[in-house]
């Protein structure tokens, strides 16, 4: 199985795209996911859609906005509540994580698999096969 993340972007407008591609498949739809952590003194968060693996193909997407979105613990904004507004329409909870930075690497695919380890080590999505 082949398990990747997808960026559209830093959670600007790309988060619209993000909601639409989880309403799109929600037949698909695995889980949602928040990633919070510090970026340059920041606190901010990832906003993740895991779908299931494909049939044929054994593709599992993780599409990700990636440390654009302020932390909404820290500062409530609008971003944030129409992700957890997708969440109340399909009926799932948000999974919350402490991460660190993708800055804390040196390349973004080492970032990328740090959080698929921590994904798969807590059985959130299967495990390498």
């Amino acid at each position: 199985m082949i398990q990747r993340f997808i960026e559209l972007g830093e959670g600007y407008s790309d988060i619209y795209e993000l909601i639409e591609l989880a309403r799109a498949n929600r037949h698909r739809l695995s889980g949602l996911f928040a990633f919070h952590t510090v970026k340059n003194g920041k606190p901010v968060t990832s906003c993740v859609v895991v779908l299931h693996p494909t049939d044929p193909g054994d593709f599992q997407p993780l599409y990700i906005c990636r440390e654009g979105i302020p932390n909404p613990y820290v500062k409530p904004n609008k971003r944030y509540e129409l992700f957890a507004q997708l969440a109340k329409e399909l009926g799932t909870e948000i999974i919350h994580l402490e991460v660190k930075p993708s800055t804390f690497f040196a390349e973004l695919d080492l970032y990328y698999q740090h959080l698929i380890g921590i994904m798969r080590m807590n059985r959130f999505i299967p495990p390498l096969q």
